[in-house]
């Protein structure tokens, strides 16, 4: 397999463990998707800089009644060498076991990954809320 198409699927996959790794709340492996200097930029959180204040900020915030199901669509990655960027978009239902999601969020995703030592790490990540609707 070509190199840049392995990469692109590595790539790729980093938004699905993110996705599992945020609906499972499995904050010890952060530094599984994320490089050690990440930074991430969201509403909810500000900004956020270096892998322990974002595992911080992840378990400090978990709400344990509240449920996420992430859906990632669209996912557009570009390898230029040991860099990438990738956008894509993100349907985020919240909910509480067993009912129907009180809430629905549509997000685009931009982020620059890196190719590490353990592989592709995303370095700076961005989440741009599109629209929400309270159920």
């Amino acid at each position: 397999m070509p190199t840049d198409i392995a990469d692109r699927i590595e790539i790729a996959d980093l938004f699905t463990r993110l996705a599992r790794l945020l609906d499972e709340k499995r904050w010890a492996e952060t530094g599984d998707v994320f490089a050690d200097d990440v930074a991430v930029h969201s509403p909810r959180g500000g900004e956020l800089r270096g892998i322990d204040e974002v595992t911080g900020y992840l378990s400090r915030s978990d709400d344990e009644a509240q449920r996420t199901q992430h859906m990632t669509a669209d996912l557009q990655v570009n390898v230029t060498g040991d860099e990438a960027t990738a956008s894509a978009n993100s349907l985020v239902h919240f909910y509480r076991d067993g009912r129907a999601p009180h809430q629905t969020s549509g997000l685009r995703l931009f982020c620059t990954t890196v190719r590490t030592p353990v592989g592709w790490r995303i370095r700076d990540y961005r989440i741009v809320p599109a629209w929400t609707r309270e159920n």
